[in-house]
């Protein structure tokens, strides 16, 4: 298309406002309207962006003729709901993960944006950083050969409880391995890309306050892949800061990926990037830091090229599939203390 990719916004909490700036500050976008549940959440965006419609029903939203796309940040359980309602509405759409609470939703999903000619991106964010996209690049360049093994680590603060307390809430946000680990499992197959998709996950979790409520703080799985290939993925809530870690052992060597910040969203974070084998290492120096709001920034960017220039998405429908798809395996895993084998995503 030519032309600003005209953006509806679905959801204006927290990170639904970072969404409405990043739409704004990206070259070739034009935020046009957005919808919001809450009086309160809707006085924010109108004052924020007072060149914006706002309404309080996403349907009207996806009514307008003048929007071609739509970026969904809202509750979990409302993604497959909003998304399926903007792609049936011919809209082009970038959703948040997890892409829904269901395998099921998720294949319907891909099968809306297939019937109607759109794109579906999913909010992978990570995929798009200067610091874990490194990490892919050289991967792919060769730097250790047939990666073997991935361990993604993240330690962290306790969630926040998100608009209405939806986050604690199990209903409405599925399992916290949908908020987070969902991040890690992408990437690990994402780096893991050379040996097939997953076949098997065993999953372990447990809260730092026994019955505290049915969300667990800390959470730990293996990912089996093909060939003998595997992923470890780690989180605990019960920390502080924000430190994530990634180390990559391939054939000749290890990639091993760092940042640390307050939180995820701080601009001033520490961060590095080395790979070797023995005493032979290699500092990689980034082109720009490494942030959630520097990718988010990226994301929407990838997003308008893909619709304006027909580039790959870097994160596609059947990418969100398969993190979803870990996810609720790991779930599962967890409820049934056995290992749970993958059927194709």
């Amino acid at each position: 298309m030519t032309g600003a990719v005209r953006f509806g916004l679905v959801g204006y909490g927290l990170f639904g406002a970072h969404h409405a700036h990043a739409i704004q500050a990206t070259p070739g976008a034009q935020l046009v309207a957005i919808a919001a549940r809450s009086e309160a959440s809707r006085i924010s965006a109108a004052t924020a962006h007072p060149q914006t419609t706002v309404h309080a029903d996403y349907r009207e939203l996806l009514d307008r003729r003048d929007i071609d796309a739509v970026s969904i940040v809202v509750p979990n359980a409302l993604h497959y709901e909003v998304a399926a309602a903007a792609l049936a509405s011919g809209k082009h759409v970038l959703l948040e993960k997890p892409m829904a609470l269901s395998v099921a939703h998720c294949q319907e999903l891909i099968g809306l944006a297939a019937d109607h000619g759109r794109l579906l991106a999913i909010g992978h964010e990570l995929r798009l950083s200067s610091l874990w996209g490194s990490v892919k690049r050289l991967i792919d360049e060769g730097a250790i050969g047939l990666p073997r093994f991935v361990l993604v680590e993240l330690s962290r603060f306790p969630y926040r409880q998100g608009s209405g307390g939806w986050r604690y809430d199990l209903a409405q946000v599925g399992s916290w391995i949908l908020e987070e680990p969902i991040h890690f499992f992408d990437l690990a197959r994402w780096y893991l890309a050379g040996s097939g998709e997953p076949v098997s996950i065993f999953a372990r979790a447990n809260s730092r306050l026994a019955g505290q409520h049915s969300l667990a703080d800390n959470f730990a799985a293996t990912v089996d892949f093909h060939g003998g290939a595997f992923a470890v993925i780690v989180q605990t809530l019960a920390a502080f800061d924000h430190h994530q870690t990634a180390k990559i052992a391939g054939e000749k060597g290890t990639i091993w990926a760092a940042w640390s910040g307050v939180d995820a969203r701080t601009d001033r974070p520490t961060f590095s990037l080395r790979y070797g084998l023995a005493a032979d290492v290699h500092e990689v120096p980034l082109a720009k830091p490494a942030g959630e709001l520097l990718e988010l920034a990226d994301e929407i960017a990838a997003f308008v090229r893909s619709i304006q220039a027909g580039t790959p998405l870097p994160c596609t429908g059947t990418d969100g599939l398969w993190s979803t798809h870990l996810c609720l395996a790991a779930q599962e895993s967890i409820e049934r203390g056995a290992i749970v084998e993958l059927a194709p995503g």
